[in-house]
């Protein structure tokens, strides 16, 4: 929210409004579709969102094209859509997200690399290339730069895009992930993550006696409530575990709530361990 707050200030003509999210943890369409008007540009929703809710899409498309609006996806976690159905299925008109689950290493931080698709109509606004499969001469397969809108030594003044980045490295990198997973590989991989969240979230209730913030269903991310922040970080840090995000910062409407990730890369006994943390 912050980033995208940043890059629109000196927008005189453009306005950034936050939609409230509902008991679920979701976006609260009926408030969404008050707010919308025909002054709207696009509607931008997190899937899973920033609290890890599992968004119902349908609705929100609904009311975008009442509206004349765009709706726009964001993934942070590109393994869920192994799982999820895909935002284009929904009418989505583009879908951006962070490709760093597919088997980039986290590195302090970077880096990794992102996503965009979109809708037919709006392939020519894409800033970046578009790479097609063909044949030569001789029938082989092969591909070819088929489409290069931004590139300043072709379009000049008219580039949509100045500034060149590479990310080749960790795509070849997700390439190959995805590859040997194959299709029901990711399938797989989204599935273990959601069973793991859910048997954190389940021994955190059993054992810890601490419930979930929000109703809605999740990827491998939650909100729990936790009683004392600090003291539980504390914890936590004494035994070199971290234990989320403190969202008050963020959510001061949410004191006492910590967003909590479990992926694949947590193994059973490491949720053990952090259930048994948060009940000395």
């Amino acid at each position: 929210r912050a980033v995208v707050a940043s890059y629109l200030q000196n927008l005189d003509d453009v306005q950034l409004e936050e939609i409230p999210f509902d008991a679920t943890g979701a976006t609260d369409v009926d408030q969404l579709a008050i707010r919308l008007n025909d002054q709207s540009m696009c509607v931008v929703v997190g899937y899973p969102n920033f609290f890890g809710v599992i968004e119902d899409l349908a609705p929100i498309r609904t009311a975008c094209t009442n509206a004349g609006a765009q709706l726009i996806t964001v993934t942070t976690e590109a393994v869920a859509l192994g799982l999820l159905k895909p935002p284009g299925d929904f009418g989505a008109d583009i879908a951006v997200g962070e490709g760093q689950s597919l088997g980039v290493p986290m590195s302090l931080g970077g880096p990794a690399f992102g996503f965009l698709a979109c809708q037919q109509k709006f392939v020519r606004n894409i800033p970046g290339r578009l790479v097609g499969e063909t044949v030569d001469t001789d029938g082989r397969r092969g591909f070819v730069l088929t489409l290069a809108t931004r590139e300043q030594h072709i379009r000049r003044e008219k580039a949509t895009s100045n500034i060149c980045t590479s990310q080749t490295l960790c795509v070849l990198g997700a390439t190959v992930f995805m590859s040997l997973l194959g299709k029901s590989g990711l399938r797989r991989l989204a599935e273990i993550n959601v069973l793991r969240a859910q048997e954190a979230l389940r021994q955190l209730r059993e054992v810890a006696e601490i419930e979930p913030v929000f109703s809605g269903p999740c990827f491998n991310e939650f909100v729990m409530g936790a009683r004392d922040v600090e003291r539980l970080f504390s914890k936590c840090a004494a035994n070199k575990i971290v234990p989320g995000i403190a969202l008050k910062k963020y959510y001061p409407e949410l004191p006492d709530g910590l967003l909590v990730c479990v992926t694949e890369m947590n193994e059973g006994e490491e949720i053990e361990r952090f259930v048994a943390v948060l009940t000395e």
